[in-house]
């Protein structure tokens, strides 16, 4: 880290009420969105101790203040339900360290939100799902993250990305880019287009139970990635869930949905030769025990909608790349031109992978959560 990137560390942290005093640290470059310090402090005793400080990205999150009242909201309530349940602090979540006038936040010299969170010693995460039991822990991981958010009213958390998984609006907003064909890249799409529009009802199928009353609103993570999980490194089991920015109200369909989407292919995100998308069953009945095992909230209905979410957040990415391919990839980082539309392709693969073994898929949930299940 520069002297310039310490200086700045150093400042904001004095701002906060840890203890200690700072020694230095360096940037964490794996995520996408905020920017993120890792920061050793000692004591007076001669131990050491880490904190993660984070920079919000305020051209993603326009509200960051929206953003730290929900954080907040989700890990204190999680925090007091596990010290009730386990009589110590460890697992289950972050900490968030409270700025000295008792705010969960700081702000710097240019009005911009910092926050400061516990490093979680003797952990690591994985980017790519390798085994069936990462996969069952980070379902679990997750599982267990939505039971202990279940009794918290929809209503104290707050939507800091309007329309995030509202995929009949993801679906008309393509449309309107098909129609406008602004960068004149239709034509070397038409075969994506007629896929997903064959699927129109589909987009509309989780919204609609919703709005019936035949889903219940919770409070969702959103963002179900592998490496949204944090791993004991000794044991590789699931000790916290991280990366709670995109936790808001939506369904339990959404998050079990996007670990079908993210674990069960073994294809990179944007692989050219389709013939490497697949649905792996193994991975899918991993990630569905260990969703089940850490969530006993859920209603039969829900239960029956989990595939319904894998196949409908697939489709809504497949749009989301499609979407972005014909706007001119002004959305998502591209690293070549074809890029976007590349993982387009790769989520319509899957997304027809899963519709293959999507009988295979309810009968082994409906196995499994025959207890749960009238």
């Amino acid at each position: 880290m520069s002297d310039t990137l310490n200086s700045t560390i150093k400042a904001i942290s004095q701002k906060f009420a840890i203890s200690g005093y700072f020694v230095g640290g360096n940037e964490i470059k794996s995520g996408h969105i905020n920017t993120t310090y890792i920061a050793t402090y000692a004591l007076d005793s001669g131990e050491r101790r880490r904190y993660i400080f984070q920079l919000i990205n305020e051209n993603v999150f326009t509200d960051p203040l929206a953003v730290m009242h929900n954080v907040e909201c989700v890990t204190r309530h999680i925090n007091r339900k596990v010290l009730r349940a386990r009589r110590d602090l460890g697992g289950q979540t972050l900490n968030l360290y409270s700025a000295k006038g008792g705010r969960s936040y700081v702000k710097g010299e240019g009005g911009e939100i910092w926050r400061c969170y516990n490093f979680i010693e003797g952990c690591h995460t994985y980017d790519i799902v390798e085994t069936s039991h990462q996969a069952y822990q980070a379902a679990r991981a997750f599982g267990s993250f939505q039971d202990l958010v279940s009794d918290i009213p929809a209503e104290d958390v707050l939507e800091t990305i309007p329309d995030f998984h509202n995929t009949p609006r993801r679906f008309a907003k393509l449309m309107q880019v098909i129609e406008a064909d602004p960068e004149g890249r239709l034509e070397s799409v038409r075969d994506e287009v007629a896929f997903v529009k064959k699927r129109e009802a589909l987009c509309s199928s989780l919204v609609n139970q919703l709005e019936a009353g035949e889903l219940p609103q919770r409070i969702t993570h959103n963002d179900t990635k592998l490496n949204n999980v944090m791993m004991d490194s000794e044991t590789d089991e699931a000790v916290c869930v991280i990366d709670l920015d995109t936790v808001m109200p939506g369904l339990s369909s959404y998050d079990f949905g996007d670990l079908v989407r993210t674990a069960t292919s073994p294809a990179a995100e944007d692989e050219k030769d389709l013939n490497k998308v697949e649905m792996r069953m193994p991975m899918f009945e991993a990630l569905a025990e260990g969703y089940l095992d850490g969530c006993d909230c859920l209603t039969p209905n829900e239960i029956a909608n989990l595939v319904t979410g894998g196949k409908v957040i697939t489709l809504e990415t497949g749009i989301r790349f499609l979407t972005d391919y014909l706007e001119g990839d002004v959305y998502f980082k591209t690293a070549y031109e074809s890029q976007n539309i590349d993982r387009c392709r790769t989520q319509l693969k899957l997304l027809e992978c899963i519709e293959g073994k999507e009988d295979a898929m309810r009968n082994f949930l409906a196995r499994i959560a025959k207890s749960k299940l009238p």
